[in-house]
């Protein structure tokens, strides 16, 4: 009887076993994986804050070299694309028959002021004899008068001789600023004229060099207020994919009106260029730095999720757990967001797998080294502005 409730009994616990095993199964089948995420802390930091826009290089100063006296053109002393400095020779018209005039000119006032020298020493003698009456007045006041005319013959010839030596000085073509000289418009031989528009050379000053660009009207506040303490740094980059810095220079004006037509501002940029990576006509990127953001409150881009009733982030919480966490952000790029609401230093918010993701989802968060992408280095934190249309 015993042995036979005995049997009973491990009969019964063979048949609950497997039933209870299945169970617990079951419910393990039913808990949802883990979803695997990358994580970032949230951490302040000095945040740059940048304005895009696009512009376009233009030379500091443009001349275009022109003949100021007529005649042949006997030498052009550049090489075409050479840098030249100021004074420096760059043509010379033939120079004869300015030399020409320059001496009549001084021998004319020779000539004059010999016979004001006559003129005067007669004047002498007649002031002598007039109080013994032996020179009438009327002679004095005649020669007075001739000693003035001659005079004045002297100053007109020394005005003539300055003329012609500046007439002689400008068949000697220099370079009014320091420059690169263009392709030369007119070769040795020619007949050359003031009135002439073409020129004989164009040049170019590249160092330093400007650049135009815009941005867009209520950017103007940030820009103004930025000038307002001081220089206003801004970079040239290029507008490949790789987007290489090409130089940096300080915004040097605002224009004083904005192009209703396109609701933007010009701005004006000096660059030193000192390795001649810009040049005009050449269309760049830049970017304005108008601010630094001191110990903002920052996130990774990636980490931004919008939604009906605003932007949001997936906050990791201590049970592997996720949020939904509504956030404000101020300025974001498209590596790095600064956060003004919403969020604490030290919280972890979801970067990857976030379409996979719903409010209390289990998540595993990835070791940095796990993480695909790892080996590839952050760049420096920065966030742009609006960007010029």
């Amino acid at each position: 009887m015993a042995a036979a409730g005995l049997v009973a009994l491990a009969l019964f616990a063979w048949l609950i076993a497997p039933a209870g095993s299945s169970s617990a199964r079951s419910e393990r089948d039913a808990t949802p994986a883990a979803v695997q995420v990358e994580a970032a802390r949230v951490t302040r930091q000095n945040v740059p804050v940048y304005l895009d826009g696009l512009g376009t290089i233009q030379a500091f100063y443009t001349v275009k070299v022109t003949a100021r006296v007529d005649g042949e053109l006997t030498k052009v002393a550049f090489t075409e694309g050479q840098q030249v400095k100021r004074g420096q020779l760059l043509a010379q018209i033939d120079p004869r028959p300015f030399q020409a005039a320059l001496d009549q000119a001084r021998a004319t006032l020779a000539k004059d002021e010999a016979q004001l020298g006559d003129a005067r020493k007669v004047l002498a003698r007649y002031l002598i004899l007039e109080p013994k009456r032996l020179a009438s007045l009327q002679t004095v006041d005649t020669q007075r008068a001739l000693v003035a005319q001659l005079k004045a013959q002297t100053e007109a010839d020394e005005a003539a001789i300055e003329n012609a030596s500046t007439q002689l000085s400008y068949a000697r073509i220099t370079a009014p600023i320091d420059g690169r000289t263009g392709m030369r418009l007119v070769d040795p031989g020619n007949i050359v004229h003031s009135t002439d528009t073409g020129g004989i050379v164009v040049l170019t000053q590249l160092q330093p060099i400007t650049a135009i660009f815009t941005l867009p009207e209520d950017t103007l506040g940030a820009v103004a207020d930025a000038m307002s303490h001081g220089q206003v740094g801004v970079d040239a980059v290029s507008r490949d994919e790789d987007g290489k810095p090409l130089d940096r220079g300080t915004v040097q004006l605002i224009d004083n009106q904005i192009d209703q037509t396109t609701g933007t501002i010009r701005l004006k940029a000096v660059f030193p260029n000192p390795k001649l990576a810009l040049w005009p006509g050449q269309f760049v990127n830049l970017r304005l730095l108008v601010r630094t953001d001191a110990n903002a409150l920052t996130i990774p881009a990636a980490a931004l999720q919008r939604g009906p009733q605003g932007t949001f982030v997936y906050l990791v919480q201590p049970d592997s757990t996720v949020t939904a966490q509504p956030i404000t952000v101020a300025n974001n790029s498209e590596t790095i967001a600064i956060v003004t609401q919403g969020l604490e230093a030290g919280q972890q918010v979801v970067t990857s797998n976030a379409f996979r993701l719903q409010p209390g989802a289990r998540v595993r968060v990835l070791t940095p080294e796990h993480a695909p992408g790892a080996a590839v280095s952050a760049a420096p934190p920065q966030v742009r502005g609006h960007q010029a249309s």
